[in-house]
């Protein structure tokens, strides 16, 4: 006979019954000894991957879920990994950090308690002291967009890593976004079409996106051989508005191509080139940045865009967590010295081409 697919099996278990490690461990076709340290990633138990990943699928499949609590209060320890966000939790592409960091603590049979702060001090300093009493295993302490951030004193008392920040006192590692990596791929996308009259739209807002990105324009220039223009550098507000305020002085600097600081702005001057019937990408090329769906994707034509790596900052930043419980390396105050950069990645589209004979 056949064998039937776990959800099938389970089919006829009571809709109210707890899914049991019992019921993974047939369901995976393994002893329960062997579907618990599996489950628990007891790595003194010599299980093969292909184990371990079938027993995690069945209890993925069965809804299974182990007390965490129970069993971090009997041991001493903790299977939960906290992490505060100021906003995360509620911002569609930031989120990704959240469904990155939940899916590496689960790799390790960890799981995260996560609270939303909205930036509110007094809910921050009751998150801490309640993942205090939890005896979580380390905190993400993370925010919805890449700055600088005084870190809460209270945190220091916890193994902690920040995730899209850092922290000004460089007080514990820090996991990332490469912007100037990014700004220097952005630039190097254009120059592969042939271009060299290439402006960057940026941001007015101090910032590391603002910093860096600026930087790795320059330097792919630089690399390329193009001399800098300081008129084909120009400032506005990082929105829609911003990018349709800018189309004059673009038209008017002669570039071949535009990279923008974000989507938002390409967003504007795809609206301002519309108007004036200059077209994107024959008359002129175009790249974005933060590759958000619901606008790079659907713009038209479709807008090539630098993306921010939100789920991989999740990952690593469990991952170095991790690492430091394992192996605390104490930082000194003031150094940069434990910064993970982590790359972001081109989302290629339809919004450049070679570079035109003339612009329109």
């Amino acid at each position: 006979m056949k064998r039937e697919s776990i959800s099938h099996v389970f089919r006829m278990l009571e809709p109210m019954r707890k899914v049991t490690l019992n019921d993974v461990a047939r369901a995976a076709g393994v002893s329960v000894a062997t579907a618990s340290w599996a489950i628990n990633n007891n790595r003194k138990v010599n299980l093969t991957e292909d184990t371990r990943e079938k027993v995690r699928k069945a209890a993925a499949e069965l809804g299974y879920h182990p007390n965490v609590l129970a069993k971090s209060l009997a041991q001493g320890s903790s299977s939960l990994i906290g992490f505060i966000a100021d906003d995360v939790a509620t911002t569609p592409f930031a989120g990704r950090i959240i469904e990155g960091a939940q899916d590496e603590a689960w790799r390790h049979g960890k799981m995260l308690l996560i609270i939303n702060t909205d930036e509110k001090p007094t809910v921050e300093t009751s998150a801490i002291r309640l993942m205090g009493e939890h005896q979580v295993d380390g905190i993400i302490y993370s925010t919805w967009y890449h700055r600088p951030i005084h870190l809460p004193d209270a945190l220091l008392n916890h193994a902690v890593v920040s995730v899209n920040c850092f922290d000004l006192q460089a007080r514990c590692p820090a996991v990332i976004p490469n912007e100037r990596q990014g700004g220097y791929d952005a630039t190097q996308e254009l120059i592969h079409a042939g271009h060299q009259r290439i402006a960057f739209v940026n941001t007015t807002s101090p910032s590391p996106a603002q910093t860096g990105r600026l930087e790795g324009y320059r330097a792919a220039l630089e690399k390329a051989g193009i001399q800098p223009d300081s008129s084909l550098i120009m400032y506005v507000q990082a929105d829609q508005e911003g990018g349709y305020a800018a189309a004059e002085r673009i038209l008017a600097s002669q570039a071949t191509a535009v990279f923008c600081h974000n989507d938002r702005v390409a967003m504007g001057l795809y609206d301002a080139f519309r108007e004036r019937g200059i077209a994107i990408p024959s008359d002129i090329s175009i790249i974005g940045f933060d590759n958000q769906e619901v606008i790079a994707a659907h713009l038209h034509p479709a807008l090539t865009s630098m993306g921010l790596p939100h789920y991989e900052l999740g990952v690593l930043g469990v991952k170095r967590l991790l690492e430091l419980r394992s192996n605390p390396e104490p930082l000194e105050a003031g150094e940069m010295n434990d910064v993970t950069r982590v790359t972001c990645p081109i989302f290629r589209r339809k919004s450049i081409s070679k570079v035109p004979s003339k612009l329109s």
